[in-house]
């Protein structure tokens, strides 16, 4: 009773300056998204910001709360200390997804929303966290990839730039007249509004295969036209080429067997 009665009211206060601490700092964050959404504030910082904060303040509320009960700071940094030493040594990776982190958000390498190639993975980052990157892929996947090889690591991104090239290889018969090929091409890849008029598109013959003439065809286009302008353009070359009596061949072998008499 004797004890009951000594810490039960301490008990009770830091139970109040939890509950209400908890509080604070979901309408604190709450405040801070809105005035956030309000400045158009970037977001990759704000997610980045927003995570930070929480942890911060949950971690000194915590002490507050731990001081309230009447532990005695001294002691408790004491053992904070040495435990934050073994916890350092044990979540070394931890740590340095953290450090990536910063430093992703203070170098910019990509933002959210950019279309990405990282680790072995693409996809449009949904979120960068303070330890982990979040990419989506198109079939809806979620990739969560640690920041620190990612800081430290290549990475390809390819919303940077606001135009991007197309790069096509068309194959045509020796058979065929290149001039007219040319022209085909040319008349189907001008015709999308989507190209560039300038740059111009370039093609020439890039390639005398074993079984084909190669071309290489490079037009300019916006970067979110990109995968519209290849897909659409490969179907048209196809109908264009067959409607003008331009074959496109298809790796083939001709075997030539030889009859030997033999002799009695």
């Amino acid at each position: 009773m004797e004890y009951a009665m000594i810490y039960l009211p301490k008990l009770a206060v830091a139970l109040v300056i939890l509950i209400i601490g908890l509080i604070l700092i979901k309408i604190l964050l709450g405040g801070m998204k809105k005035l956030f959404k309000v400045k158009n504030f970037d977001t990759t910082l704000e997610n980045f910001l927003l995570s930070f904060t929480g942890i911060l303040l949950k971690v000194i509320l915590g002490i507050t709360v731990i001081s309230t009960m009447g532990v005695q700071m001294t002691t408790f940094v004491a053992l904070l200390g040495a435990a934050g030493l073994a916890i350092g040594m044990a979540l070394s990776g931890t740590l340095q997804n953290f450090a990536g982190g910063v430093m992703l958000l203070i170098f910019r390498h990509y933002k959210v929303g950019d279309w990405v190639e990282m680790q072995g993975y693409s996809g449009t980052v949904k979120e960068i966290q303070i330890f982990n990157t979040i990419l989506k892929t198109p079939d809806n996947k979620t990739i969560i990839i640690p920041n620190s090889p990612i800081s430290t690591d290549s990475l390809v991104n390819y919303s940077t730039e606001p135009t991007r090239r197309v790069d096509f290889t068309l194959g045509i018969g020796y058979e065929d007249d290149i001039d007219q090929a040319k022209k085909v091409i040319l008349d189907v890849i001008t015709a999308d509004e989507r190209v560039f008029k300038d740059p111009e598109p370039f093609i020439a013959v890039a390639e005398l295969a074993d079984s084909s003439v190669n071309f290489t065809l490079r037009v300019w286009v916006n970067s979110g036209d990109y995968w519209g302008v290849y897909w659409d353009n490969l179907e048209a070359f196809k109908k264009a080429l067959d409607a003008n009596g331009i074959s496109i061949p298809f790796p083939q072998t001709d075997v030539h067997l030889h009859q030997v008499e033999q002799s009695s």
